[in-house]
Order: structure tokens, then sequence, then C-alpha cells
């Protein structure tokens, strides 16, 4: 009878630890991926809305080229890839800013 009771005991215990150690793994995953992750992103979104002519960017797809224009209204910036070559892109998918971009050797 009292076997039964000790492996009681010991079960409720080990629930109890069990619960920490997922609240710990939780604070863990927070701290070390979402919140950098979401600091990215609005680091991002501050750059996409003080996009301004002139300004050297790069697309989602890849694309590198200068802001030569922007429509509020439609959410497009109009970016010139090559001479005489302008193209139309969504404001969400500009990324980078070249000129502050650090230059690899």
């Amino acid at each position: 009878m009292t076997t039964i009771f000790l492996a009681a005991q010991a079960a409720q215990g080990g629930g109890m630890s069990m619960i920490i150690m997922m609240v710990a793994i939780f604070a863990i995953m927070w701290f070390f991926m979402i919140k950098p992750q979401q600091k990215k992103q609005k680091e991002i979104q501050k750059f996409q809305n003080e996009l301004s002519e002139g300004t050297e960017v790069v697309t989602g797809g890849g694309i590198h080229g200068v802001v030569k224009s922007i429509d509020l209204a439609k959410n497009t910036v109009d970016v010139k890839i090559a001479r005489d070559v302008v193209v139309t892109v969504e404001k969400t998918s500009v990324f980078k800013n070249l000129s502050s971009a650090p230059v690899q050797k």
C-alpha cells in the first residue's frame, strides 16, 4: 500500500517538473528564435516605410536596382534595373538598402 502511495507522489512531482521544463524550453525558444525574428521584421518594415527615390535596393527575387518612383496608392515601387529598364514591384518585396550593406571581400 505504501509503495503505491509513494509511486503516486513521485508521478505527481514528475508532472510538475515536466511543466517547468516545457516552460523553460519555450522561454529559450522565445529569446533565441522568435524575438530576433520579430526585431528583423520591424527593421524591414521601417526600411520599406522610409523608401525614397534614388535608394539602391534588392527585391525579394534578388533583383538589384534603384528606386525611381513610389506609388503609395497601389503600394508599388518602380525600380530601375538597367538603362531604360524599369520594373514595378510590390513595396513589401523590397528588402535591402545596398548603400548601407557591408561590402564582402
